[in-house]
């Protein structure tokens, strides 16, 4: 029985990522090249995936042309790299598992970077070796310029009449990067010949499952899905992923619900996340009919906030405040982002934080925006600068600009890094460590620019920093905020706290600190919005009673509200005495809720005192 024969009557499970497991153990050179200097760890890899549950794997091949190969001085070393990658998965498979030779997508951003002639020419090289070394399948991966992957699936089909898989990799939900809809562009590979059709890298189970339930069960190909472990976080120069291996568990039939009969793993996934999803999926029946669902577009919307000379920590020292994270918008125009603004403005929020391209995705221009509300609307804004996207030219260019523009307040803070965003082919910069911008700034502060120059003035600058607490050992990130203190940062925003006694051990782990700290709270909106935070995005962890709350509302969106609401209430009512500051990041641009949790907070401070009033 082959392949396709196989995938007719059960759902079949596939590997995970090759590099990861590769870079965990320190490996940051050409992972393809292991292939002749290191074959033992190839296969090792290989039998382990098979070991969790695999039936069918890769060759470790994905960059193995001559393009890719050429950066590492290896171009002549295509047909020996690509041999031994299929021998070696063929070795550790000893017929348990199927082998796919997977060649990996050459385009990202730039299309003539690499012209379609190069691509034909590169991908037959590599081709010819895999099938002359006799692999089960094709394996199309990461496909990013539908072009590209058209074309190589037309060479690919006319040259063999194994299986062919043919993947791409999203823009944003259910939309690739030239705006064909995931539905479009798996029919248009299907017509080509692609036997099985899907998608891989990017996304997350959560983001992935969103994109595969517009997606209809293709009429003779069948359906693939290939998640990244959830969305990296940049540590110490290395990207790394911390979703769970449960949490695959509990995807794995939602993946089969969606038709989903080849399921594997991509950036982040080991043997473990493998070995869950084929413990999910012990009974293998597919399903054979779904309904596809409309996703509904999400209604855009922004805050904002009163302008106030007194800087931000001498602010919140004096009295409550509160301060709200609305992101600038994706397209063009911000007549909602206004309406939102007005709308906060009005509900009495002290300052409107604007990130800087969150999630590594383009927006308005943050002292664009800034700069809008503060002359149209006199909104105190917090501008978030980060070290992902200028490098430090452009980090001084923007501080100057700022400062010119009598924008004052800011947060300094890695980013995210671009792997993440809208366009994962661009490059994280990271020229400054979050560090290093504050002390930037501060020097800045002093009239001075990075090499010491003198910049004619001295900018006024209010340095807020970021503070995760959400992490194993608190102590070590109180450590990370006194360090930043070192450096010159006056306040600090954490990232979203969802449990009231970690309001309370973040109060006793820095009260000895003189920095004042506002307290990140966001409501959820959704079931899947709290899972998805919990699983996907670094730095934010649910309780478990919490996701049972939210899991409990069902699919009634008025009733996750509500009761995302009841959940900020309670911290906010567990942080009023502790700390003076507050700061809403507001979901979906649902500023709605977040007007009525600022109201919350003006009424709690009302009635304290007028409690103290009556009891003198």
């Amino acid at each position: 029985m082959g392949l396709l024969d196989e995938l007719k009557q059960r759902v079949l499970i596939a590997d995970g990522a090759m590099g990861t497991l590769l870079y965990s153990h320190g490996v940051d050179r050409c992972f393809e090249e292991l292939n002749l200097s290191k074959p033992e760890d190839i296969v090792h890899i290989h039998e382990a995936y098979i070991a969790a549950g695999a039936d069918v794997i890769q060759t470790n091949t994905y960059g193995a042309n001559y393009v890719k190969l050429a950066r590492y001085g290896l171009q002549d070393e295509v047909p020996a790299i690509n041999r031994a990658a299929v021998r070696l998965a063929k070795q550790a498979a000893n017929g348990r598992a199927y082998v796919l030779g997977t060649i990996g997508g050459l385009r990202t951003l730039n299309k003539s970077a690499v012209p379609l002639d190069e691509v034909k020419r590169t991908f037959r090289e590599q081709l010819f070796v895999l099938l002359a070394e006799g692999v089960d399948g094709v394996l199309l991966e990461t496909y990013y310029d539908l072009e590209e992957l058209e074309t190589v699936l037309a060479i690919a089909r006319k040259e063999t009449d194994l299986p062919i898989i043919a993947h791409v990799s999203l823009h944003e939900v259910g939309v690739l990067q030239d705006g064909t809809p995931l539905a479009d562009a798996l029919a248009r590979l299907e017509a080509l010949g692609a036997d099985v059709v899907g998608l891989n890298c990017r996304l997350g189970p959560y983001y992935m499952l969103q994109s595969l339930e517009e997606v209809p069960l293709p009429t003779h190909a069948f359906l693939s899905a290939y998640p990244n472990a959830s969305l990296p976080d940049y540590r110490d120069g290395r990207l790394v992923y911390e979703t769970n291996a449960e949490y695959f568990e509990e995807t794995a039939k939602a993946f089969r619900d969606q038709g989903v009969r080849l399921l594997g793993g991509c950036c982040g996934t080991t043997p473990n996340h493998i070995e869950a999803m084929a413990r999910a999926l012990q009974d293998r029946t597919p399903v054979t009919e779904k309904t596809v669902k409309r996703r509904a577009v999400p209604v855009s919307v922004q805050s904002d906030a009163p302008s106030a000379a007194t800087p931000l920590p001498e602010l919140v020292r004096a009295r409550r405040s509160v301060i709200v994270e609305l992101d600038p918008p994706k397209k063009l125009g911000i007549d909602k982002f206004l309406a939102g603004a007005k709308a906060l403005h009005d509900a009495g929020i002290d300052a409107l934080t604007l990130a800087d391209n969150s999630l590594a995705t383009p927006r308005i221009s943050n002292a664009a925006v800034a700069t809008i509300i503060k002359e149209r609307l006199g909104v105190r804004p917090l501008v978030h600068i980060t070290c992902r996207d200028r490098n430090l030219i452009g980090l001084q260019s923007h501080l100057m600009g700022l400062h010119t523009l009598g924008i004052t307040d800011v947060l300094a803070i890695t980013g995210d890094p671009s792997k993440i965003g809208d366009f994962p082919g661009a490059t994280s910069v990271y020229d400054l460590s979050s560090f290093d911008l504050i002390r930037l700034i501060r020097q800045f502060n002093e009239g001075l620019s990075y090499s010491g120059k003198p910049l004619g003035q001295k900018t006024n600058f209010s340095i807020g920093a970021a503070f995760n607490p959400n992490v194993r050992h608190l102590d070590k990130a109180v450590e990370r905020m006194e360090k930043k203190i070192q450096c010159g940062a006056h306040y600090f925003l954490t990232q979203p706290i969802y449990s009231e006694e970690k309001i309370v051990a973040v109060y006793e782990a820095t009260k000895h600190l003189d920095a004042p700290i506002y307290i990140g709270i966001m409501p959820l909106v959704s079931a899947r919005n709290a899972e998805f935070l919990h699983h996907e995005v670094p730095g934010i962890t649910l309780s478990d009673d919490i996701r049972a709350r939210m899991a409990a509302c069902g699919d009634d969106p008025v009733r996750a509200a509500r009761e995302g609401i009841a959940i900020a209430k309670a911290l906010i009512d567990a942080a009023f005495d502790l700390f003076h500051g507050i700061y809403f990041i507001t979901p979906f641009l649902r500023y709605d809720m977040t007007v009525e949790l600022v109201r919350y907070i003006h009424e709690k401070e009302a009635a304290a005192k007028e409690r103290k009033v009556v009891h003198g």
